[in-house]
């Protein structure tokens, strides 16, 4: 009679989960349309003709598309494609030295025979706790490291954070076998080499997914950039796009010239498509980054959280 309940019993179980894995997917999707209708819109916009935003509104389908908006931003030419190189630097140097630096420190966390490891724990928390102020950092990085107007401001303050560290540590210790160390100090090697050579190549997830999330914080970062950045050439995108429209908005509002050149103005400059346009140059390599880096975000981020 038990044997006769088993396949019985099987049947109900595939089919209340099946009907829960539709129910999530479901909830997954409409979120995901959620997620997406202001994205879109922000393209939409960017794409739209001035004149019809301004009469009719925003559209996800707008009746007549414009390039105006892109060629406002592109008129400054030589100055974005110097931007946009800035960022790319930055962005890049700043990920990898501070995924070397993070994952070499949460290499060194998980070494139970390492006599400072509790201090080294407390001591990366403290940051994470406390925060000294925006005035107070202004001074030190101004006054006694003497990086103002340096790309170097725009790289260690983002370079390492505790957050980082404790998913590297906790993958390192969940999904790195100690065994592989241990041998690798038997057949002679030193902490380096075992580094560089064992754990490093076995990081690969958990640095894709916080490399990502380093990436994208060191792209957006423009607040950094505006304290301490004067030089032209040195202008990361984001503060350059932030000038172009501040420059817009200051030449529509502008009421010191003759109305009819102000009406001509206000005809060739797209105020509320520009403001799209720089959006989208904005998040647009993020966007076609991401698939690449999707499968090793998701499993860098959830392979640590569960023991095998």
């Amino acid at each position: 009679m038990h044997r006769q309940n088993i396949p019985a019993a099987r049947p109900r179980l595939k089919r209340k989960s099946g009907s829960g894995q539709f129910i999530l997917a479901t909830i997954l999707l409409l979120v995901t349309v959620l997620c997406a209708l202001p994205i879109e819109l922000v393209f939409a916009a960017a794409f739209s003709d001035e004149e019809m935003l301004t009469s009719q509104g925003f559209m996800f389908f707008p009746s007549r598309f414009s390039l105006d908006g892109f060629n406002a931003v592109l008129r400054y030419g030589k100055q974005l494609f110097i931007s946009y190189g800035v960022t790319i630097f930055v962005t890049v140097s700043g990920t990898v030295l501070g995924l070397i630096i993070m994952a070499m420190f949460a290499h060194t966390l998980t070494a139970k025979s390492f006599p400072l490891r509790h201090f080294l724990t407390i001591w990366a928390m403290i940051p994470m706790l406390f925060s000294g102020g925006q005035l107070s950092t202004y001074i030190i990085y101004t006054s006694m490291y003497n990086l103002r107007d340096n790309l170097l401001v725009l790289i260690l303050p983002l370079c390492v954070s505790t957050m980082n560290i404790i998913i590297l540590r906790t993958y390192i210790h969940t999904s790195i076998p100690k065994e592989l160390t241990d041998s690798a100090r038997i057949d002679g090697a030193g902490e380096y080499r075992t580094f560089f050579q064992i754990v490093l190549p076995l990081m690969k997830p958990s640095l894709a997914a916080v490399g990502f999330m380093m990436a994208t914080a060191y792209w957006n970062d423009w607040q950094n950039a505006l304290l301490f950045i004067t030089s032209n050439n040195k202008k990361p995108l984001q503060l350059l796009l932030i000038n172009i429209q501040k420059s817009i908005e200051t030449l529509l509002s502008t009421r010191n010239i003759p109305s009819s050149a102000l009406v001509a103005m206000q005809g060739s400059i797209p105020q509320y498509s520009a403001t799209m346009a720089t959006v989208v140059m904005v998040i647009g390599p993020i966007m076609i980054v991401y698939p690449f880096f999707q499968k090793y975000f998701i499993k860098g981020l959830t392979i640590g959280s569960v023991k095998g």
